[in-house]
């Protein structure tokens, strides 16, 4: 389809779309319907997204000429509300003056900068991984290297004039300074037409089958003596109305996060590589927290986040407490190298006491760890497979759907 100009496009508020009844046969309820949560969000410890110190983080975009990109409002109130202003999403002056195969040749020269990033910062994080084993043995922890491409939108936070100048030198510079005075966040919520569609193109065009559809609870638990930290306990729901823990995992650490603003498209991508730590022993101390928490919640699908605590149950032994929650419906699909998941997040932040409910669509690239890992890897492989993957992903996925919601 036509490329849609941001500012045209439909504008979407907070209620979440119905997703598909083969993802979502029972649709949550819309965040804006439902009561809070009891929880007090002064109380609840400060959290944030976990960085490797060595981590690399870019932002590029497909446009050749920076002279001719431009900055227009995107309508998103939990954006908005978020940062006090309306978000920002870029576009080109004279779209007219893009050209394609000019973009695709941009867009080659950052998947070689991306790949090139790539291998230098996993053998870092495989020698964290290495140390972290050898530390944690007694815990018998499992940590596996992750590469993830997510679509969404980058929206940039500020005002206007002085975003665009930070923008323009950041495109023209390979200096990560510029990067860094970029605001920014990546929002992946989609339609519940590209959703469709998505699945459609995965299904009838490239081949990919089944996998698996699974429906989770998420709770995130802080532990006051690991403040750099945050336990996510993921569970599945008994016939009873109550949850069931069924894995145990430290929050994920970033290595590496790539955005790129796609000026011709619809979609934004973001390119990340984490690491995610599953916890297998626990000490008879913080099990028994986890398990009191994970015991007094209560199934309520007219909560955000599909789950609540009774009064004076949100908290364990003035140490553990409940700092967010997720319930979420996906649908997973795969071929070859490539799991593609479609998902339904329904969460609520107890540290800023709001809720949202998301689409969201993410391609996993689960045969490039394996490539990373292997003592003989050629960086040329690495950059094919990547190419292969963004090529795929930029020729049908990104031009789906009217827009992001």
């Amino acid at each position: 389809m036509s490329y849609v100009p941001p500012h045209k496009r439909h504008d979407r508020n907070l209620t979440p779309t119905p997703v598909p009844s083969s993802l979502n046969p029972k649709p949550f309820s819309s965040p804006r319907h439902r009561h809070h949560h009891h929880h007090q969000a002064s109380s609840i410890p400060s959290s944030k997204i976990v960085y490797s110190p060595r981590s690399i983080c870019r932002w590029y975009s497909t446009s050749s000429d920076s002279e001719a990109l431009a900055l227009v409002p995107y309508d998103s109130e939990l954006i908005e509300r978020k940062y006090g202003s309306k978000p920002l999403t870029l576009t080109v002056a004279d779209e007219a003056g893009l050209g394609k195969e000019e973009e695709r040749a941009v867009l080659r020269g950052i998947v070689e900068k991306v790949a090139k990033n790539l291998i230098e910062i996993s053998q870092y994080a495989l020698e964290e991984k290495e140390k972290e084993k050898e530390k944690e043995r007694e815990e018998r922890e499992d940590v596996k290297l992750l590469l993830v491409a997510r679509v969404g939108k980058v929206l940039f936070n500020g005002d206007s004039s002085v975003c665009l100048d930070s923008i323009k030198k950041a495109s023209m510079s390979e200096d990560e300074g510029w990067n860094k005075l970029i605001s920014k966040t990546f929002y992946t919520d989609v339609s519940e037409e590209y959703i469709t569609e998505v699945e459609e193109l995965l299904v009838g065009k490239f081949g990919f089958k089944f996998e698996a559809a699974k429906e989770h609870y998420h709770v995130k638990i802080f532990d006051k003596r690991q403040p750099d930290s945050t336990i996510s306990c993921k569970c599945t729901a008994s016939h009873d109305g109550n949850i069931k823990l069924y894995k145990i995992e430290l929050k994920q650490l970033r290595y590496m996060v790539t955005d790129i603003s796609c000026v011709s498209k619809n979609f934004d991508l973001r390119i990340m590589l984490t690491t995610k730590k599953k916890l297998k022993n626990l000490d008879a101390d913080v099990a028994n927290g986890i398990d009191q928490l994970i015991s007094a919640a209560v199934t309520d699908s007219d909560v955000k986040g599909g789950l609540r605590w009774p009064l004076g149950k949100e908290s364990v032994a003035d140490r553990f407490v409940i700092v967010g929650v997720w319930h979420t419906k996906y649908k997973a699909l795969s071929r070859d190298k490539m799991r593609v998941k479609m998902r339904l997040a329904d969460r609520f932040d107890y540290r800023t006491s709001t809720g949202e409910a998301a689409n969201e669509v993410s391609f996993k690239l689960s045969g490039m760890p394996e490539q990373l890992t292997e003592d003989n890897f050629r960086e040329g492989r690495v950059i094919d497979m990547i190419q292969g993957a963004v090529d795929m992903i930029w020729d049908n996925f990104l031009t789906l759907g009217s827009t992001c919601i």
